[in-house]
């Protein structure tokens, strides 16, 4: 049932077009939060649309509280299932997604040791780092998923800020 959903908002462009995502959650009141998390989820694990626009799209939606709010949760319970995911099927399922010039790129981190981990909670930390496929890549690493769970859950506000406020504010002036 979930396939066929994913299958159904990617047709229907819920994924790639920002503005019918929007239409979207204002059309299905009071069960648009619940919407937006699950698209929140599903693109952390599936990167088909850019997380800081839908990030945004969650801010002008829901206004800048509600909006943060559903957005950490999505993107918090996607970026586990991201890592949980990779951890179980490795690099196979990541190349899925990514390009094999970008997965070489962070791979090479993971041979590094503990400046993994440092480095991880760094690029959650910091907007504009991407994010998704970090989640990945850490599925690889020997991190457990305790100290996943507390970088993305103490990582992913700052960013999220500032990244869906800055985005927020060039779709508002577009």
């Amino acid at each position: 049932m979930l396939l066929i959903l994913m299958i159904y908002f990617y047709i229907q462009g819920y994924f790639t077009d920002p503005s019918a995502l929007q239409a979207l959650l204002t059309k299905t009141g009071w069960f648009a939060p619940l919407l937006f998390i699950f698209l929140q989820i599903v693109q952390v694990v599936i990167p088909i649309i850019p997380g800081g626009i839908s990030s945004a799209i969650g801010v002008l939606c829901f206004g800048p509280l509600f909006g943060f709010f559903y957005n950490y949760l999505g993107l918090v319970i996607g970026s586990i299932l991201a890592f949980l995911i990779a951890r179980k099927y490795g690099k196979d399922f990541i190349l899925k997604f990514v390009k094999q010039e970008q997965y070489d790129k962070y791979i090479q981190w993971l041979d590094r040791g503990k400046k993994f981990d440092w480095f991880f909670a760094a690029a959650i930390f910091f907007p504009c780092a991407p994010d998704d496929v970090l989640c990945m890549i850490a599925g690889l690493s020997k991190m457990s998923l305790t100290k996943f769970t507390w970088i993305i859950v103490l990582g992913k506000p700052l960013a999220l800020i500032a990244y869906s406020m800055s985005l927020t504010t060039l779709l508002s002036f577009l």
